[in-house]
């Protein structure tokens, strides 16, 4: 393992085994690999979802009333709700915020027009969820609005391009800073919003994201940083 790989992860005090990842300048390097988190609950901090709403309100407040999905602990509703959006929370856990426990697969209509959510990574990736959990909402579900948070290298699997085809985002935005979802030291990766909606026209937009984004006193009551 290298030393800039070795300073991005903490012990965990798990059986390890070293794995390969990318790093931010394209050479790969060995990793340890993190245990995941059983049912994928990998809480969000506030300042992607923040980043993402300070580029993405306007439009959100066209549906005053957004679905959380996979709502875990409510951290992404919370910040919502901050803004006056109306929040439907589901999840498959009951994790104490007061959703609807229920799983994703089991809803055959929307509850509301927009979805936003850090989903389960597994079931939109191809290697074992082979996108299912997109594909029951942009097929079954058949939202007009949906973001995801996801692995800046999401759209990258080879087995996505039939889905990527039929249904190329809107806007993504990429984050330019590294999301420690777990505590335990940010990834050698980066994350991005993927955003569907069926309003827009056109090619994908490209746009991107700076902490500076997820600080605005403006909409959040406080001073910017």
């Amino acid at each position: 393992m290298t030393a800039s790989a070795r300073g991005l992860f903490r012990a965990t005090g798990k059986q390890s085994k070293p794995v390969a990842a990318m790093m931010l300048d394209g050479t790969i390097a060995k990793v340890e690999y993190l245990e995941r988190e059983k049912d994928e609950f990998y809480p969000t901090p506030p300042e992607p979802t923040r980043a993402f709403l300070h580029a993405e309100i306007d439009r959100l407040r066209d549906f005053g009333t957004v679905w959380e999905p996979a709502a875990g602990d409510g951290a992404m509703v919370r910040e919502l709700e901050s803004l006056g959006l109306r929040v439907v929370a589901s999840d498959l856990v009951d994790r104490g915020c007061g959703a609807k426990i229920r799983s994703f697969y089991d809803w055959s209509c929307p509850v509301a027009g927009a979805i936003v959510t850090n989903p389960p990574f597994a079931e939109c990736g191809w290697g074992n969820g082979k996108a299912r959990w997109l594909k029951h909402a942009l097929n079954i579900l058949d939202v007009e609005y949906m973001a995801l948070l996801l692995n800046w290298t999401w759209p990258g699997a080879g087995g996505l391009a039939p889905f990527w085809a039929e249904h190329p985002a809107a806007r993504v935005y990429l984050m330019r800073w590294k999301i420690d979802f777990t505590g335990q030291g940010a990834p050698p990766m980066l994350n991005g919003w993927f955003v569907w909606d069926k309003s827009h026209r056109g090619e994908t937009v490209l746009r991107m994201l700076d902490r500076k984004d997820a600080r605005q006193g403006e909409l959040f009551g406080g001073e910017a940083a």
